[in-house]
């Protein structure tokens, strides 16, 4: 199957076919030390509901003025996957250990 990519903002999947979804985070860590804690556990849970980083780095704006110190990108097999690891009572369990040491926003995006 050819699919052609289009930058119109409209563009459907194929129903029938599973979407990847992604987890974005925009992570400003400050302090390092209490962020650890989340560290060593996050990758853990992240692995048993199947989901993988698929960047973590300090972006390169190339317009605007969005620039955040940190962004990180969760691979999902779907968005019933992510959802699953971000609502388990494992993840909720940590995520005070990431809110005391970072300043971050996450979003949820389906994949085409």
């Amino acid at each position: 199957m050819i699919r052609r990519l289009s930058l119109n903002p409209t563009i459907t999947s194929n129903p029938e076919s599973t979407m990847s979804a992604y987890i974005v985070v925009d992570a400003n860590v400050h302090d390092p030390e209490a962020f650890k804690a989340y560290a060593e556990r996050v990758g853990a849970i992240l692995k048993a509901h199947g989901g993988k980083p698929i960047a973590n780095n300090s972006p390169a704006s190339l317009e605007g003025d969005w620039c955040p110190k940190r962004m990180v990108i969760l691979e999902f097999a779907d968005e019933k996957a992510a959802r699953s690891w971000y609502d388990s009572p494992e993840y909720q369990e940590i995520i005070p250990l990431r809110q005391v040491a970072a300043d971050d926003s996450l979003v949820l995006v389906p994949g085409l």
